[in-house]
């Protein structure tokens, strides 16, 4: 999975914007930290779907596709994939459960189908996210994205 990741971190300097032109860079916050900024940040809604652009992050959930999520004070259950330009997170808070076989099962999916569906679903979001919201990380500011308006609270 090793192999893999650095692939995959090689191609994605390849071909994001942020990365072809020389200049000093900001260190990033891991996905993780914006993953639980955000949800503290929201006060730990009942459930949340965003991406975050792999441009703003570092890809410290590489190969987690079904996972729990413990922040202080809840756990979630999270739905995580790479859909360039972003990486998608769709977190419903829930008790802790054993996730691992069917981790291997969405991560063989996207194996088998060579990614095309997550990249589609990448250009529909990077078309259609209108709604942002900044979660502030020690590194500063990122913009994370939503395709709707959330209702604070809304159980669905």
């Amino acid at each position: 999975m090793e192999a893999v990741r650095k692939a995959h971190e090689a191609a994605a300097r390849l071909v994001l914007p942020a990365s072809r032109w020389p200049r000093p860079r900001r260190p990033k916050p891991r996905a993780s930290e914006v993953l639980t900024g955000h949800l503290v940040q929201r006060g730990l809604p009942p459930w949340t779907s965003f991406c975050v652009p792999y441009s703003a992050v570092r890809n410290d959930q590489f190969g987690l596709s079904h996972f729990n999520w413990p922040v202080p004070g809840a756990n979630y259950h999270v739905l995580r994939t790479g859909c360039f330009p972003f990486i998608k997170y769709h977190c419903s808070r829930a008790p802790w459960r054993d996730l691992r076989l069917q981790n291997r099962l969405f991560t063989a999916l996207k194996i088998l189908n060579l990614g095309i569906p997550t990249f589609l679903y990448g250009l529909g979001s990077w078309l259609f996210a209108s709604v942002t919201e900044t979660v502030h990380t020690r590194y500063g500011p990122v913009t994370v994205y939503f395709l709707n308006k959330e209702d604070e609270g809304a159980r669905y």
